[in-house]
């Protein structure tokens, strides 16, 4: 009864929508679960996504669940998550994604989940990273292991906000390194963001798997697309 009274005070919010959640509702209301733009790339192997790498990386595949726009519900989502200490939408949204590409053909392979990594500095200031909840999300309902130590970044990059794609390529070009490289040598991994627009922070994280003979399957939990 007390937490009912809390809620009718202070209701708990769609991080979509900004409507009250119902009872039974977490993170994100019904009719965002449903409503929400999803680009359902995880059923086609080439789709927008996949093809933002073409000639710049070898992947296996890429997806995003949602359709990113600016001053949509997507965005706003992808806002409580990055700034506003939403941890927990991250994982929730990511764990939906997950229990989605598990059906799919393309994602059967994988062997190990990695989150894009930030810099320590960064990881202070906001306090966790969130493209690491939405992997933990994903490897929850995949049932496929995270992994956060062995890819990090070896320096602290600007925000990839207002840049242009070259001036983003060359923001990240070579931040990220293994350390344990028998842990990851040969295997099939999944590369995970927060959202996909160039394609450069990614290109980057890629890089150093590549040299181990890795193959890279990349997810988003959203995606500018045309």
């Amino acid at each position: 009864m007390f937490t009912d009274f809390i809620n009718l005070i202070y209701p708990k919010l769609c991080a979509a929508c900004k409507q009250p959640l119902l009872k039974n509702e977490k993170q994100v209301c019904l009719n965002c679960q449903f409503s929400l733009p999803r680009t359902n790339f995880h059923n086609h192997k080439e789709n927008d996504v996949s093809k933002l790498f073409w000639g710049r990386i070898p992947i296996e595949t890429a997806a995003a669940y949602y359709k990113f726009s600016k001053k949509s519900k997507v965005q706003h989502l992808l806002h409580q998550l990055k700034y506003k200490n939403n941890k927990e939408v991250g994982r929730f949204v990511g764990n939906l994604y997950g229990y989605e590409l598990k059906t799919s053909p393309h994602f059967q392979e994988i062997d190990i989940i990695i989150p894009v990594p930030l810099h320590p500095k960064k990881l202070k200031i906001r306090g966790y990273n969130q493209s690491e909840w939405i992997a933990k999300g994903i490897s929850e309902s995949m049932m496929i292991p995270l992994n956060t130590a062995d890819l990090y970044r070896t320096e602290h990059s600007q925000s990839q906000t207002k840049k242009g794609r070259y001036n983003r390529w060359e923001n990240v070009g070579s931040i990220f390194a293994v350390k344990n490289e028998t842990e990851l040598k040969g295997k099939s991994i999944m590369l995970v963001d927060d959202v996909i627009t160039t394609g450069a922070t990614i290109e980057a994280c890629a890089t150093p798997l590549q040299q181990l003979d890795c193959k890279i399957y990349i997810v988003a939990l959203a995606a500018t697309t045309s």
